[in-house]
């Protein structure tokens, strides 16, 4: 059970918009602040009430009347302060005659506490008379307070003028984005076409165009994998009825000689069909999407004893077989992608070159590039056959070499896993051909 809803963008949008409203009312109660702190700091209320008032006073004639107009000012305004209620306390007024005796006091005077410095302080002496005014100062909470609640009811109106256009937009906004899920979820679950949507916003067409991109894609990738098993059942289906004719030969023959003959057919064609299985599965596995594992290796060393283990071939076909390399080049791959590239391209030279015809391996350094070139002077491809030479199950034409034309095909895959590619070149003394390999260096 959740504690709290799952988030939305409307709830998104709309909490940021109430953050923007409390921004905004901080922002104006400091700039009132900091106004009425400039306001008080040139001339105060309590100077503009007593400023009036003693001009009021110098055009009265007795100190009767003067008292009498000092009391009646400061019964009203006090009146009104205290019907406000928001200003702190009441004025203080006091009134003293030529020889400094109090005419009206109103209340204790602000210095009989020794609080002077908590109000704010009015004087004016006139030839029969001095007039003076004392006004409680805010606290600065208080003041706040005041000035908050003030603009707290301005904000409180424009709010649902604001929100109610921003939630309609978000909504009808949103609605172009529920109509792709929904065409997305009603599709058929084998249904890889485009989507075929315009979401009639700007923002919206990336996610439309990365989808279709998605589902290219996948529609690519499935019919490759479809070709790649029909293609796969058409190649093991020759071994397996080649296995099946021998076997029912060598189950009803008599001859030992045709026995013996139905065996090594037979042996063939298991050996094929071996070989077959262990390319298709190298080739699955290289195609899968997880990243390569590399790992800092001796990539020259590899490539030697690569090259040890075909010697035996090389020299039963009377072939040369090479290396140009510096005796240690330490390079980051994918151990088992970098040896499937050399071995298979090792194994399409030894294939297809004649006995006693030549093969040259070369591995080094090219800047940021591991380079690794296979050339030979074999019969080499024709020129209209190269753009599908790493086609899988693709062979050639021109020779009667059994093979299943899943070489070349692992080694593109492979370059691929490790970042790299893989070209067709020249081969050597202007005959045959030669494969060039490149791998970015990448940090393991």
């Amino acid at each position: 059970m959740r504690l709290w809803p799952r988030p939305t963008l409307a709830r998104r949008v709309l909490g940021a918009l109430g953050m923007a409203f409390v921004l905004v009312w901080c922002m104006l109660l400091a700039y009132e602040y900091v106004l009425l702190g400039q306001e008080t700091g040139q001339e105060t209320g309590v100077h503009k009430i007593g400023a009036a008032l003693s001009v009021a006073l110098l055009e009265l004639d007795s100190p009767e009347q003067v008292r009498a107009a000092v009391v009646t000012t400061a019964t009203w305004l006090n009146r009104v302060r205290r019907d406000a209620g928001q200003l702190p306390g009441e004025l203080v007024f006091e009134l003293r005659d030529r020889q400094g005796r109090v005419l009206y006091a109103s209340a204790p005077g602000p210095d009989a506490g020794g609080a002077g410095e908590a109000f704010w302080i009015y004087q004016h002496d006139a030839p029969g008379w001095s007039l003076r005014i004392a006004e409680p100062k805010a606290a600065r909470g208080a003041t706040l307070g005041a000035l908050g609640a003030g603009l707290l009811p301005y904000l409180l109106i424009a709010l649902p003028c604001v929100v109610l256009p921003l939630w309609i937009a978000v909504h009808q906004g949103l609605r172009p984005l529920r109509m792709l899920a929904g065409r997305v979820a009603a599709r058929p679950r084998d249904d890889l076409s485009p989507i075929g949507i315009d979401p009639g916003y700007r923002e919206l067409r990336p996610l439309v165009a990365a989808l279709d991109e998605l589902l290219a894609r996948l529609r690519s990738k499935a019919q490759r994998e479809r070709a790649f098993i029909e293609d796969a059942a058409h190649e093991l289906r020759t071994p397996m009825a080649v296995i099946s004719t021998q076997a029912h030969v060598m189950a009803r023959a008599a001859d030992p000689a045709e026995r013996q003959q139905a065996q090594a057919h037979l042996k063939l064609a298991i050996a094929r069909a071996s070989h077959l299985s262990g390319q298709l599965l190298e080739l699955a596995t290289l195609d899968e999407m997880a990243p390569a594992t590399r790992e800092l290796v001796d990539v020259a060393g590899c490539v030697r004893q690569l090259l040890a283990q075909q010697m035996k071939r090389a020299l039963a076909r009377r072939m040369e077989l090479s290396l140009e390399a510096p005796d240690r080049l330490e390079w980051p791959v994918d151990v088992a992608a970098f040896h499937s590239i050399v071995i298979n391209l090792l194994e399409n030279s030894l294939r297809y070159v004649p006995p006693g015809g030549c093969v040259q391996v070369g591995l080094r350094r090219d800047g940021a590039h591991l380079l690794l070139w296979i050339a030979d002077d074999g019969p080499g491809i024709a020129p209209d056959q190269r753009q599908h030479i790493f086609e899988r199950f693709y062979r050639g034409r021109g020779h009667d070499t059994p093979g299943s034309g899943l070489g070349l095909a692992i080694v593109r895959q492979a370059c691929a896993r490790l970042g790299g590619e893989v070209r067709l070149v020249d081969g050597l003394a202007g005959k045959g051909c030669g494969f060039e390999v490149r791998l970015l260096a990448v940090t393991a």
